[in-house]
């Protein structure tokens, strides 16, 4: 009897391995979650059909509960406050019919009485206020953003906010959800940390740190990073690879060091056990950031939820993630190739990394670390570019025939800066010439800014109009008359080669020579204030050098900034020194593109400051290129007797004249710097000349010859 009951037990036990064997050569192949993008091939990375659940506490694992079998239809099931609009897409949880009036427009709820709101969702709701798409109006609003904070939805968190289902139940405007935007860091707690929020999102879109692939409603959620309280608010730091250097190693390249430390929360100390003294000790023997720096790949596994703060730290550091959190909706996966900046792996093949990290070639690294601190500088480093990031993937979504390519979020300067209501043609931009194999327009049109009456025919306006037209690259000169006085007559003006369109000004103030004007139909402008004195040789070689950097400012009168230590505020200079910092648009080349950024991506505060004054237009717009290219721009070489104001400083109508001229510029300096986060200015000592410029040949052989005579 024992012997049969014996063979009973082998035989179950034997058609049960025999079954298991079964499953496992016999499993469906992995269903792709993600887009392919470009025909790229995949990872040599094995793909499962079913993401890993969120790892359990080690004292749970042997609990009945955890145990019981769960089907990912019951877990999502489970989550009824996330999933009951599950189904949600922009053409069906989503109202287009209030962008279609006031375009594009982002309304947050005012602040209620005794709500507190943590630092972080103050920062993002800051960022959205400082925004190009904030409105106070509910009226106008395309999209609408809780004041109510919904960072932290872990219950024993200190920031978690109580009855909030009922509180957004009871908002005027709730319409469930509909149009609304919920941001979230945190949700679940303790010990499962599902994604549970507490309360119905409803038909509500979802920006979310640490969301799983199974949740994620493509095309309507929003997957963003998770990041700590101290992350900046606008600017923060650039990334830290400085030099492409060749080979791309650093001091590690496989070493593994797995460390743990018990200093979590203020009462650690309360729950340590025997092994938290040594585990301490050796975790304090190693310099976490000096490591980091260091590395060529980093480990990014899950921390208690999908996400860690690793992954931003390791972007910024210009080591290359080998993401190991099996599930997790990369941030931003919408817009962004992650393969281009990224080892994508499989927590449970983690033997495996290191043949795969060797098997990549030292080009390929090097082209990753690059990837990392272009998307670090233009959608990581603060949480004012989290934020923008977040709407301008929405408004794409909203605006589908004006959205951006894969290649505009995926390349320099990247999505933030490359508005693509400006056109649909990537050759359209000064940025991708090189990537399309293209040149820019080889003509300019001339943009003269008028402010004096037209009274004397030997007026500097009236040369500078006829060296510009002699110029064989010019197309085209505009005069824009900001003048008090009324236009002047047609007969008043030169006859000229080329056609000179004379265009009033809008309100007659500063910001008006750099709209977008539609008869500027060249890639280049030659901005130019009216008593600027130049040859037509000086027009001819500036735009020469503008074609070889036709994404910077090329020009001839420079300024400078610097720190000044004994205010704390950064200074401005106008004193001939061994470098520059900016280009004044008095006489530069830049391209068009620049008219239309400066219209349409600066905040009205700062656009409106520069009128008031009737100053800085052209600080602002260094400024502004400056912080697109993270380049400085181009100074040319010049004539000795070269003056930037032949009107002399007793003229009332030269701006050099008002005594606070210069205070305001110093004003203005600070007050840029203030709204983008961080100087963006970049000092530099190269000036560009003529080749054969004062060499000891005859002049008869030098194409700019003019240049040198005095």
């Amino acid at each position: 009897m024992q012997a049969k009951k014996r063979y009973l037990i082998l035989l179950s036990a034997g058609a049960s391995l025999a079954l298991l064997f079964y499953l496992l050569i016999d499993l469906p192949p992995a269903r792709n979650i993600r887009h392919e993008r470009g025909g790229r091939k995949e990872q040599p990375w094995p793909h499962f059909s079913d993401p890993l659940p969120p790892l359990q506490p080690w004292d749970h694992a042997d609990t009945e509960d955890y145990n019981v079998h769960t089907s990912p239809r019951q877990k999502r099931d489970g989550n009824t406050s996330v999933y009951k609009g599950k189904r949600c897409r922009m053409d069906s949880c989503f109202d287009h019919s209030l962008c279609q009036k006031n375009g594009f427009k982002v309304y947050v709820y005012p602040q209620q009485k005794g709500e507190k709101i943590s630092e972080s969702y103050q920062n993002i709701l800051a960022a959205i206020e400082g925004s190009r798409f904030y409105t106070s109006d509910p009226g106008q609003a395309c999209l609408f953003v809780l004041s109510l904070d919904t960072l932290d939805r872990d219950q024993l968190s200190p920031q978690y906010v109580h009855n909030l289902k009922a509180k957004i139940q009871n908002l005027p405007l709730w319409n469930e959800g509909r149009n609304h935007l919920i941001f979230n860091l945190y949700s679940g707690t303790w010990p499962d940390y599902t994604e549970e929020l507490g309360f119905d999102i409803g038909q509500a879109m979802l920006a979310k740190a640490s969301i799983s692939s199974d949740t994620f409603r493509p095309n309507f959620d929003i997957s963003i990073p998770l990041f700590s309280k101290d992350h900046p608010r606008t600017g923060g730091e650039r990334g830290f690879l400085k030099y492409n250097t060749i080979p791309p190693f650093r001091k590690y390249m496989l070493d593994v060091v797995l460390l743990t430390t018990c200093k979590h929360g203020k009462d650690w100390q309360k729950h340590k056990d025997a092994r938290c003294d040594r585990d301490n000790a050796e975790y304090d023997r190693y310099d976490y950031r000096e490591m980091l720096h260091n590395s060529t790949f980093c480990l990014v596994p899950r921390g208690r939820r999908l996400g860690s703060f690793r992954f931003l730290e390791a972007l910024q550091a210009a080591c290359v993630p080998v993401m190991l959190s099996n599930g997790w909706e990369l941030p931003f996966s919408e817009i962004i190739d992650w393969k281009t900046a990224a080892v994508i792996g499989d927590e449970r093949l983690l033997l495996q990394i290191p043949t795969t990290v060797r098997s990549i070639h030292q080009d390929k690294i090097l082209s990753l670390r690059q990837q990392t601190q272009l998307l670090w500088d233009a959608y990581f480093s603060s949480v004012e570019k989290i934020v923008l990031t977040t709407l301008e993937i929405i408004q794409d979504r909203v605006l589908e025939q004006g959205s951006r390519s894969s290649l505009m979020w995926n390349s320099h300067p990247g999505g933030l800066f490359a508005l693509p209501q400006y056109s649909s043609y990537l050759g359209d931009f000064p940025f991708y010439y090189a990537t399309l194999g293209i040149r820019p327009y080889p003509k300019f049109t001339a943009v003269i800014h008028a402010v004096s009456p037209l009274v004397s025919q030997s007026q500097p306006i009236l040369k500078l109009l006829l060296s510009v037209a002699k110029s064989q690259y010019c197309d085209q000169i505009i005069v824009l008359w900001n003048c008090d006085k009324p236009l002047p007559a047609k007969h008043r003006w030169p006859a000229t080669s080329v056609p000179v369109i004379v265009i009033e000004g809008e309100n007659k103030v500063m910001s008006s020579r750099f709209l977008p004007y539609p008869s500027i139909m060249t890639d280049a402008v030659l901005s130019l204030d009216e008593d600027t004195v130049l040859s037509t040789t000086e027009v001819d070689f500036a735009f020469t050098v503008w074609q070889s950097f036709p994404e910077r400012i090329v020009g001839y009168p420079a300024r400078s900034h610097f720190w000044d230590s004994n205010k704390e505020r950064w200074g401005y200079t106008s004193k001939w020194t061994n470098d520059y910092s900016m280009v004044l648009t008095g006489a530069a080349i830049y391209h068009r593109y620049y008219h239309f950024l400066y219209t349409h991506f600066l905040p009205v505060s700062l656009k409106t400051m520069v009128d008031q004054l009737a100053n800085c237009e052209d600080i602002l717009m260094n400024f502004l290129v400056s912080a697109v290219t993270k380049l400085p721009p181009i100074k040319v070489t010049q004539k000795k007797q070269y003056k930037e104001t032949m009107m002399g400083q007793s003229s009332r109508a030269s701006r050099w004249a008002d005594p606070d001229h210069f205070a305001q510029r110093q004003t203005c300096m600070n007050k840029f710097a203030s709204w983008f986060g961080a100087m963006p200015l970049v000092h530099s000592q190269m000036r560009l000349d003529p080749v054969l410029f004062k060499d000891q040949v005859s002049i008869l052989r030098k194409k700019y010859r003019d240049i040198e005579r005095l």
